[in-house]
């Protein structure tokens, strides 16, 4: 079980939602490791290989595993972030784990005992994002699938809960819920403004509300904060509408750590 300074010394999951190219990597790295530096926050750099939970089937997915986790490598020597991405079937536990140093749980996936087994298998930091479906209370049963393997690295991420169709809403008593457990609770700040398929075939969202549920988990004692970025996320192929701009975030994060 992580120590108690470990979770309350805040952390920042910071990148963009899907890898669409090298150059873009770098671009966020760079403005990162500069926030980095000037802050000295502790940043898990976050860019998915593969979006497999689409809402069309058109939908632009990534460059695929092998390209990706070279790319997430590379990022990570040439800029020190430990790297996280998210796995949708249970053989890339083992194969992304040779990259990355948190392997993510996706929210509609968090039920999946298989999954769940082979990511704690890995060792590695386990991030299960709460389905929207799911209270916080009921994430026990999550945890405990990957504290079966022996494994007892793991982050809880609060996304929100589904509100009718195509919204969410954030029942903020999730995070101390989840904080019952020990390990350390994630706001995914990003997430959990989405208008899941309210697009005609693709999702939505209201970035403008992104700083309010950062500084309202702060409120209720969030340890992380998860924050999807982009240079331009109007022309993001995926989550455009909820991710920051990537000039916004210094003074979103001047805010966090008043």
């Amino acid at each position: 079980m992580n120590s108690e300074n470990e979770i309350k010394k805040p952390f920042f999951i910071l990148g963009p939602c899907v890898i669409q190219s090298w150059e873009l990597l770098e671009i966020i790295a760079k403005e990162l490791k500069r926030l980095q530096e000037k802050f000295g926050i502790t940043i898990y750099f976050k860019a998915s290989y593969d979006k497999a939970n689409r809402t069309s089937v058109e939908g632009f997915r990534g460059l695929g595993m092998e390209k990706g986790l070279e790319m997430l490598s590379q990022i990570k020597t040439d800029y020190g972030f430990p790297v996280l991405t998210d796995i949708h079937e249970s053989y890339q536990a083992e194969i992304a784990a040779k990259y990355v140093d948190v392997l993510q749980i996706p929210a509609f996936l968090c039920r999946q005992t298989d999954l769940l087994v082979a990511a704690g298998k890995t060792g590695k930091i386990i991030n299960i994002k709460k389905a929207q479906f799911l209270s916080g209370q009921d994430m026990k049963y999550p945890v405990d699938k990957v504290l079966s393997t022996g494994n007892q690295n793991v982050w809880l991420t609060e996304r929100g809960t589904m509100f009718g169709y195509n919204n969410l809403v954030v029942d903020f008593r999730n995070l101390p819920d989840m904080a019952q457990f020990g390990f350390p609770v994630v706001m995914d700040c990003t997430h959990s403004v989405q208008r899941p398929g309210g697009g005609g075939g693709k999702t939505t969202g209201n970035r403008e509300f992104v700083p309010a549920m950062a500084l309202a988990a702060k409120a209720f004692g969030a340890n992380g904060y998860f924050l999807e970025v982009h240079p331009d996320p109007d022309s993001a192929p995926s989550d455009g509408p909820n991710m920051m701009y990537l000039n916004d975030l210094e003074g979103l994060l001047v805010k966090i750590l008043a």
